[in-house]
């Protein structure tokens, strides 16, 4: 098990694309595996992208099991190369992100999402049919991929918050 520390903005690379991958090179599944370790041990985290340890390429781990705001839930998944195929139904909502530990934001977002992809290790093709928290979860992934972070996608300044902590 790799824990690797997750870049925070401003960093270079999370300000470029990522580059899409070969899922069955050794490396991309090493990092795969090292997205779902170091997701498990950040709390509260439910999705991490491989621009957040650094990695500038198009690889990501979501899993939005026992969230509260869970519709739909595939479990514990890994993507590379994701593209949205179908987002609809609309709906903003607030966000946060381990690489901008300090802020909140209210983001637009699809509600209903079809997402192509390949699995780490097979390089086989995959379709993924989600909603609500977990449909956030992966455009939230799918944007860290393409170089942007949620506060990108807020309406402006009124629209972001400092992060509450609770104890």
């Amino acid at each position: 098990m790799t824990i690797r520390p997750v870049v925070v903005a401003p960093a270079a690379v999370l300000s470029r694309p990522g580059e899409k991958v070969d899922p069955t090179d050794p490396a991309i599944i090493a990092l795969a595996l090292d997205l779902v370790d170091t997701m498990r041990v950040s709390p509260g985290c439910v999705g991490l992208a491989a621009p957040q340890l650094g990695v500038g390429v198009q690889v990501f781990a979501v899993d939005v099991t026992g969230h509260p705001k869970t519709r739909t839930c595939h479990g514990t998944f890994i993507l590379c190369n994701a593209e949205v195929v179908e987002a609809t139904r609309w709906q903003k909502a607030r966000e946060g992100c381990l690489s901008v530990p300090e802020l909140t934001g209210d983001v637009k977002r699809s509600g209903h999402l079809v997402v192509t992809g390949q699995l780490p290790g097979t390089g086989e093709p995959v379709t993924i049919t989600t909603d609500a928290f977990e449909a956030r979860a992966v455009q939230h992934e799918i944007d860290h991929c393409a170089w942007k972070l949620f506060l990108d996608r807020v309406a402006g300044p009124h629209a972001i918050f400092a992060r509450k902590v609770y104890r």
